[in-house]
């Protein structure tokens, strides 16, 4: 198709897809997105953009993208007008939960929802309706271990240190390949020039990983670490941090509690003692405590690699043990608290309720809920095993459990097989949402407003950024706020109620709340008074004028007239610069103590579970299997998006070429790999890239099922290596699935 340039013109967007969070600048022909690049004037990301970024016109344009609703009749799923897809919702959900109880309605929420204004502000409001405890998050395979540990360190799973990469002398990185995902859980356009910029005023990266990443390729320094092992890698540092006397809180030491305990609790965890299990000499992990004690500013930072492992939470614990004991936390040039334009503003310090695990349990494994979710290994078995209970109806927002979550064979079953009615909110009919009795296709990025909630909380440097949508919305597609606010609606028994409902109903509980607070700037006002001076063209910008005035930097509905509101940030296109990040202790901590409780109860209870991995590695022949990112690819959501095929970015099992050697296999050539949950037949690729005893398997491949509509993904399925789990390896104290470190057997396949 060609192109008019007298129609063309551009529009600024917020990348939605990955946590970098990129200003881009779309080139827009009529309502078509036809180019994009990164925007200079953004006050984040400077004009940086990947390969995604660039690519967000042909996902916007995805031919196999849902337009419309879908309902199944008679079995099969076809196009039905939203008010019959609704109408089908209100029918059958409130049915089954009076029947059945609140738990028969479980809930799947999948990481899109993070990287979209809508799927941050509604479903709280969704699951306050529904009354469940049946919640599963994608967090369960990726990110709860630094939620738990954060929790039982700083009193809340959310308050999360990130390193203060622009101005820290020292990067100790585990299990992370930023150069490749763009970051997670530290929100940082341009992460590779970041790093790159460390290094050139002088700084310091070393990386732990078993592969030879790009990242890693970067640093000064790399160890390739045995997988699973990186718990006793960062025990044995805090070890010798102890012994040689190198540790020193600062102006921390007035608010931490324990450090006597971690030294005695460490103290078998001797570099020599758990050299054989990570395969670090003793000699590196004396030096890595010495170089991390030595300079002068430094940040140690873990990611997927540690976390979605058997220790993954005492893993993430002993990152932020590791930032203490050296006085890094909460200093510039260390790893510190954002702070959001829309969270809570500042409080005087005082001690908090804390952070409590296990308050409910899984109704047939028992696994112990953590921060309101169960483990999503365990929502097959929620599904299909008899009793009461039981979950019956399912509503899956943008979540593809499938092939995300172990043993994928088995949900596909459960949902095919032990549902009465489920809901799929998902632009595509997938692996998961084909079984949907109904599917409600959200719009295409272009065509809806952006604000990273939950990102700009875990950003490293504190700013704030809005973009309406770029293109009109279609007159057959539905805002994804208002999809989500009639969902609301319809499981509440407020079926036909304007969607605004939701969002004034959210804003009066919220103002009645602030005015009642002798802290807030609205105290002693009426919700009716300040209500009436909320801006905004819709009830989500409403929300978000009202959280941006009552944030730490509003305007407090006018006793600060220079301060932030939607009306504000709306001048200011390219976002708006809050500063660096500043030491936030002691306001931050809500523990009950009130300070930093270093050896929280849980993780003691944990810590004979690791003394045990001392064992060492056994067979030395023996594989353990890796996932990987790709530059080009997030989990499953963008295999469909023909612009970013090839290259790298393939399904393929990466092996060392001495390991390929000894089992007779060559690169191209046919491997079968099997583990707890089955086997898989895939092509190796050799490469010195993984490390002896290590293979390597890409996550979000398997599009080979029938009932789906994404044609290019189907063109090169892959191999969906979650099915190699059973879904029994578990982190206990966070229910993660252990993903990486996992045992396997790899032969020729015949």
């Amino acid at each position: 198709m060609s192109h008019d340039p007298s129609n063309s013109r551009t529009a600024l967007r917020i990348c939605p897809l990955c946590e970098a969070t990129c200003g881009l600048t779309l080139t827009i022909e009529g309502t078509r997105v036809t180019g994009a690049r990164g925007d200079r004037e953004d006050v984040f990301s400077k004009g940086f953009i990947c390969p995604k970024g660039a690519s967000i016109g042909g996902l916007d344009e995805d031919p196999d993208r849902l337009r419309t609703p879908l309902v199944r009749n008679d079995g099969v799923l076809t196009e039905a007008s939203w008010g019959e897809a609704f109408d089908a919702i209100a029918r059958a959900l409130p049915a089954i939960a009076q029947e059945h109880g609140p738990q028969a309605v479980g809930v799947v929420l999948g990481n899109p929802n993070v990287h979209t204004m809508a799927g941050a502000l509604y479903p709280p409001a969704l699951l306050a309706a529904l009354r469940t405890r049946a919640l599963f998050t994608a967090s369960t395979l990726d990110q709860m271990p630094k939620h738990v540990s954060s929790g039982l360190l700083f009193g809340d799973p959310n308050t999360i240190p990130v390193p203060d990469l622009d101005r820290t002398d020292h990067v100790l990185m585990l299990g992370a390949n930023p150069l490749e995902s763009n970051g997670s859980l530290c929100t940082a356009p341009d992460f590779p020039g970041r790093l790159k910029a460390l290094r050139r005023r002088g700084g310091r990266l070393t990386v732990v990983d078993p592969r030879r990443t790009r990242t890693a390729r970067l640093a000064d320094r790399h160890v390739a670490i045995r997988p699973g092992t990186d718990a006793l890698l960062l025990a044995a540092m805090a070890h010798v941090l102890f012994e040689e006397k190198l540790t020193d809180p600062g102006v921390l030491a007035d608010h931490v509690e324990g450090i006597g305990e971690v030294a005695d609790a460490v103290s078998d965890f001797t570099p020599e003692a758990v050299a054989a299990a990570c395969d670090v000499d003793a000699a590196t992990i004396r030096t890595l405590a010495r170089e991390l004690a030595a300079a002068p500013t430094a940040a140690v930072y873990g990611r997927i690699g540690s976390c979605t492992v058997e220790h993954g939470t005492v893993a993430s614990w002993l990152v932020d043990v590791l930032n203490v004991l050296t006085g890094n936390l909460d200093r510039p040039g260390g790893a510190l608290f954002p702070l959001s334009a829309t969270a809570r503003a500042p409080r005087p310090a005082a001690p908090g309720k804390g952070f409590a695990l296990g308050r409910w349990a899984s109704r047939v494994s028992g696994h112990p809920e953590a921060k309101g979710e169960l483990p999503l290994s365990a929502l097959a078995e929620e599904i299909g095993t008899p009793g009461d209970g039981r979950i019956r109806a399912l509503l899956v927002l943008a979540a593809n459990p499938v092939l995300s979550a172990p043993d994928g064979d088995r949900l596909d079953v459960a949902l095919a097989d032990g549902l009465d009615f489920m809901v799929s909110v998902d632009p595509y009919l997938n692996e998961t949402s084909r079984h949907a009795d109904v599917v409600l296709p959200p719009p295409p990025p272009s065509q809806s407003a952006h604000f990273d909630f939950a990102f700009n909380t875990l950003a490293v440097r504190n700013q704030v950024r809005y973009t309406r949508p770029a293109v009109p919305l279609d007159a057959d597609r539905m805002d994804e706020a208002e999809i989500l606010a009639r969902l609301v609606l319809a499981v509440s028994g407020m079926h036909g109620a304007e969607p605004d409902a939701v969002d004034t109903m959210v804003i009066d509980r919220a103002l009645g709340k602030a005015v009642a607070d002798p802290l807030s700037p609205v105290h002693g006002r009426t919700p009716a008074d300040v209500s009436a001076a909320l801006t905004g063209r819709t009830g989500a910008e409403r929300r978000l004028d009202l959280m941006l005035r009552l944030g730490p930097y509003g305007e407090g509905f006018g006793t600060d007239p220079d301060g932030l509101s939607l009306e504000r940030l709306l001048a200011h296109p390219h976002g708006i610069d809050l500063g660096p990040l500043a030491p936030r202790v002691p306001e931050v901590l809500t523990t009950p103590s009130g300070r930093i409780e270093l050896f929280p109860a849980p993780i003691a209870a944990d810590l004979p579970r690791l003394r045990r991995a001392l064992d060492g590695r056994g067979d030395p022949d023996a594989l353990v299997l890796v996932g990987r990112r790709h530059l080009r690819s997030n989990n499953s959501w963008l295999h469909n998006v023909a612009a970013l095929r090839g290259g790298s970015n393939v399904c393929t099992l990466q092996m060392h070429p001495e390991d390929a050697a000894r089992i007779g296999l060559a690169d191209g050539a046919s491997a079968t790999v099997t583990a707890d949950g089955g086997e898989l037949t895939v092509p190796v690729e050799v490469t010195d890239g993984v490390r002896t005893g290590v293979v390597s398997l890409p996550h979000g491949w398997g599009h080979n099922r029938p009932g789906t509509r994404m044609s290019v993904a189907s063109e090169q399925p892959g191999v969906n290596v979650n099915q190699l789990l059973d879904g029994s390896r578990l982190d206990p104290l966070s229910g993660t699935a252990v993903l990486n470190g996992i045992p396997v057997t790899v032969t020729p396949s015949r």
